[in-house]
């Protein structure tokens, strides 16, 4: 065998089943499928995808649904119940109303809030209703001097 091949050497190529020389190995498509960019024919299956009437390999499945989250307004109402507890009371109240639709958590929390809130605020009444006794009572008993 000598380089470059004479017609004999690819003769004796060919008899082993090896491509000749300057031909590529990779130029024609294999069992019928379709050169790379051309499109196959009508009614021939493209590889990876179901037939009709079959199933396709690994259909997912739905995925699942993330948890509801906590509702804000139950979150709302837990901090205003320190803040300023009337406030507390009517997001409390919004949070409840809101939780028996939408299947949010927060219930609990909002609970809380309302709790609190009322008790904040009960306080507070009854702090200025002492504070203005108070005050009828030493303008009532006030000395003069």
């Amino acid at each position: 065998m000598s380089w470059p091949p004479q017609d004999g050497d690819q003769d004796q190529n060919q008899a082993y089943g090896q491509p000749q020389y300057g031909q590529p190995q990779y130029g024609q498509p294999q069992y019928g499928q379709p050169e790379y960019g051309q499109q196959p024919q009508y009614g021939q299956p493209q590889y990876g995808q179901p037939q009709y009437g079959q199933p396709a390999y690994g259909t997912p499945y739905a995925a699942p649904q993330a948890a509801p989250g906590t509702n804000l307004m139950a979150i709302l109402s837990l901090v205003f119940a320190f803040v300023f507890s009337p406030a507390g009371i009517v997001l409390g109240h919004i949070a409840k109303r809101q939780l028996k639709t939408s299947g949010e958590s927060g219930d609990g929390i909002a609970t809380a809030g309302l709790v609190i809130s009322y008790i904040f605020t009960g306080i507070t009444v009854l702090a200025c209703c002492g504070f203005g006794a108070l005050a009828i009572f030493a303008s009532q008993n006030g000395t003069t001097g």
